[in-house]
Formats: C-alpha cells, sequence, structure tokens
C-alpha cells in the first residue's frame, strides 16, 4: 500500500497566479481525509499534484517512494485515482460497462481480474443494472457513480473524490457511505474535497483546513467545527447540528443528531 507526502509544495500556474503556497501534508495508507475550504482555497489544485496530474512549481509531492515530478501522469495514476467534481469531464464510453472497464483493461490486468473488480465496481455504486445504457442517459447523479465506479476498478491504492455528494439523494449518500466503509476495510486510503459539512461530520475524523492556497488547519472534526478563529478565517459555516448545540449552548464537540438528542435528554433529566 502507498502513502502520500507532500513537503513545502508550491504551484503557480503558467501566467504567475500563484494557487498553493508552502503546503505541507502527509497522509497514511487506510486513512480517510476530508478536505474543506472555500472555492479558490487552493483544494482542487493539491489533489491534482497528488495523483500527477500537476507538477510542483517547488516542493515535492511524494505517492510511496515516488516522486510525481518523475513519472507521468498515466503512471501515477496508477497508485491515485482521482474522480472529477464534473462527471461529463471524465465519461468517453457510450456505454457504462465499458466506461468502467476501460481502466482495469489499460493497466493490463488479466481478464478474469478485469471482470471481477468491474462487476465490483458497478455493485458497490448501484449501476450494475445499467451496464448497457450509454452513461449520458442516465441522471447527474448516477452518471457520478458511473466515474466513481470507473476509477474504483482500477484498484488504486489511494482514492480522491472531488464533490461526490453534489446531486445526491439520501439514497446516493447512503451508497457513498457504504463505499467509504468498504474502501477503509480493503485498506485503501480516501481523500475527498467537498463543501457538505454533514458528510463530513458523518464520515470522516480527520479534516483539512485550507484557506487563501494554505494550510489553516488538520485536525478533528469535533475540534474543527468549534474553532471560532478557524471558522472565521477559512469562511467555513459549521454543520446545522453544530450550529444549533451551539445556540442551546451545549458543550463543545456535538456533530451527530444522536449526540444533540443525547444532550436535550440529559439537560431534561439532569442526568
Amino acid at each position: 500500500m502507498t502513502d502520500l507526502l507532500l513537503d513545502k509544495v508550491s504551484f503557480s500556474y503558467p501566467d504567475g497566479t500563484k494557487a498553493l503556497e508552502d503546503f505541507s501534508l502527509s497522509v497514511r495508507t487506510g486513512e480517510r481525509v476530508a478536505i474543506v475550504g472555500q472555492n479558490g482555497a487552493g483544494k482542487t489544485t493539491a489533489v491534482k499534484l497528488m495523483n500527477g496530474l500537476l507538477k510542483p512549481t517547488s516542493g515535492t509531492v511524494l505517492v510511496g517512494d515516488w516522486d510525481t515530478r518523475r513519472y507521468s501522469t498515466a503512471q501515477v495514476s496508477k497508485k491515485v485515482g482521482y474522480v472529477f467534481q464534473n462527471p461529463d469531464d471524465q465519461i468517453f464510453h457510450n456505454d457504462v460497462e465499458s466506461e468502467v472497464r476501460f481502466g482495469p483493461k489499460n493497466m493490463k490486468f488479466d481478464v478474469k481480474r478485469v471482470d471481477e473488480l468491474t462487476r465490483w465496481a458497478m455493485d458497490i455504486c448501484g449501476i450494475a443494472g445499467f451496464a448497457e445504457e450509454n452513461p449520458y442517459n442516465l441522471p447527474y447523479s448516477e452518471r457520478k457513480f458511473v466515474t466513481i465506479a470507473s476509477v474504483l476498478a482500477m484498484d488504486s491504492d489511494i482514492i480522491i473524490l472531488d464533490e461526490p455528494t453534489a446531486g445526491q439523494d439520501k439514497i446516493g449518500l447512503k451508497i457513498l457511505g457504504h463505499l467509504l466503509d468498504t474502501l477503509e476495510q480493503k485498506g485503501k486510503t480516501v481523500i475527498t474535497i467537498t463543501h457538505d459539512m454533514e458528510f463530513v461530520t458523518d464520515y470522516f475524523q480527520r479534516i483539512i483546513v485550507m484557506a487563501t492556497r494554505q494550510l489553516v488547519a488538520d485536525d478533528q472534526a469535533n475540534k474543527i467545527f468549534y474553532d471560532a478563529e478557524i471558522l472565521e478565517k477559512s469562511m467555513l459555516k459549521p454543520p446545522a447540528v453544530a450550529q444549533m448545540a451551539k445556540m442551546l449552548d451545549f458543550p463543545d464537540g456535538i456533530l451527530s443528531k444522536q449526540q444533540l438528542i443525547n444532550a436535550i435528554l440529559q439537560q431534561r433529566t439532569g442526568h
């Protein structure tokens, strides 16, 4: 399996625009990490550096013992799979199964493994029934799962999900939750960019907060969302449960509905 390290990384576009400055992050194999922050904070640049789509202007990005500057994007993508925010930027086959099958087939896996990975990825993403459908005939939420399955089928050690909850209903969120649990059981590392703070608190313990192209905080959710200074600097709003708990003057750290209910019951009964 593969650890990930960004060491004092900066990135500037050819026109001189700075997108990331002196950014350092270490992610251990098997971790779930959520990266949050306002648009323009540098989140997407950071993850594109992780999978080799971008090369650092300065600093070092290591995927295991690979320095990404020494390897092609195609090579790095075998270790770090990246699901784009917009599925239409990723889909290019005329049926769902071909889209999902392309990655493992292109990686030269044997036929049996390609079949197994394709079926597994489609099943876990809830799209097995759409195998012969043109992806563009599916609603946005299902197209999102097509692109997730196409990356999962490559069996990469590290999976990056860019705004996975966008366009998802309760069923889609449940599938995502099960998917994250399964990937953790398989020892995969999952890194997510998201603006969905409820999704963050439900499924991620480690939160990376970014603002103005830099890392602002790296801590657990129950600390991040109760730190006024961090929230102000990053212009983040805590999840609704945390906001309500704050209004009711409950102790810091409440993030789930059940924790809030327990606090209310405790207040009423005095126990």
